[in-house]
């Protein structure tokens, strides 16, 4: 007779069960696959999930996927404003090559953030957060996020789930951007344009730089919306750049 599961094989188990349907889910186009947050919080009790990726230097959301907080209207505003006083935040920024798990609870206690105008104007009614945060370029952050109501700091237990998933989350979403890069026909012309874009530069800075007229430019980022289907600047960016990586 087969001997029944303890509790750590179990828990291993349903850790295995979430990635291989997040893996599963790659061709769905999400990045990162969209099921991965109600995966995190099957395994960690939490009153909300959020991945997100933010350029620092534009101040602009480049990807973000929310669950449990579907109501919550986030001042992005607040947040740049008192970004400083998020010392989590500030830390995950830096630059690093391999996954990093963190908690609030390692750089504030819950009465320290309550007191602080990030949490009133932003974070609120949250005070405890873990996150896993990914590698990525210069300036830029992508993480996910847990977020706790209560103000009860993530276990020790929890925060090794969160360290032993952190590698295969990276891969995950490195698989799910590549699944989403599909070639693109543009010319160089066009390609240069997009560069500039990515780097934020206003058509007055990109026609300098390319040495042509401000319509000329205009006319290159109509005819590459129309190859890629999209509309607006940003949506061509993420179409032909989605790794910053890649810029």
């Amino acid at each position: 007779m087969t001997p029944p599961h303890t509790t750590a094989e179990a828990h291993l188990r349903r850790m295995a069960d979430v990635l291989e349907e997040a893996r599963q889910d790659l061709a769905s186009g999400g990045v990162p696959p969209t099921c991965l947050l109600p995966g995190l919080m099957r395994l960690i009790p939490c009153d909300a999930a959020s991945f997100s990726e933010l350029d620092i230097s534009t101040r602009r959301q480049l990807n973000a996927q929310d669950i449990g907080d579907e109501d919550a209207d986030l001042d992005m505003d607040a947040y740049w404003h008192w970004r400083h006083q998020h010392t989590q935040c500030t830390q995950v920024s830096r630059p690093h090559d391999i996954p990093e798990t963190t908690q609030m609870a390692d750089f504030r206690s819950v009465r320290e953030l309550r007191r602080l105008p990030i949490y009133t104007e932003f974070l609120a009614p949250h005070p405890t957060i873990a996150c896993v945060a990914l590698p990525t370029a210069p300036n830029r952050t992508r993480v996910f996020q847990l977020f706790r109501e209560d103000g009860k700091a993530f276990t020790d237990h929890e925060m090794t789930t969160l360290r032993m998933l952190a590698p295969h989350l990276y891969e995950l979403y490195k698989d799910a951007a590549r699944r989403r890069r599909q070639p693109v026909r543009l010319t160089h012309r066009e390609l240069d344009v997009l560069r500039c874009v990515a780097l934020g530069m206003s058509t007055a800075q990109i026609a300098a730089q390319l040495v042509v007229s401000p319509s000329t430019v205009r006319k290159h980022l109509e005819n590459a919306f129309g190859r890629l289907g999209v509309s607006s600047r940003t949506a061509a960016v993420a179409r032909v750049f989605p790794e910053p990586e890649a810029l």
